[in-house]
């Protein structure tokens, strides 16, 4: 026997107006991030670039080499 599923029916809402309902971190989370960003970008002086291990560097030019014959 199949189960029944009630439908939501809201009188007080017209048919042509559309309700959506975001939970808090939906909204949050992308404002934090935007800040976080915005913050990255406007103090970029405490960034510093690893001049002591060239593993990277390496890592990134065996690649280079790979795909590129």
């Amino acid at each position: 026997m199949p189960a029944r599923t009630r439908s939501r029916f809201h009188p007080s809402v017209s048919s042509d107006s559309v309700e959506i309902r975001l939970p808090w971190w939906s909204v949050a989370l992308p404002a934090v991030a935007f800040v976080v960003l915005f913050l990255l970008m406007a103090d970029p002086g405490q960034a510093h670039a690893a001049t002591d291990d060239p593993t990277v560097g390496r890592i990134l030019e065996h690649i280079h080499l790979t795909l590129g014959r």
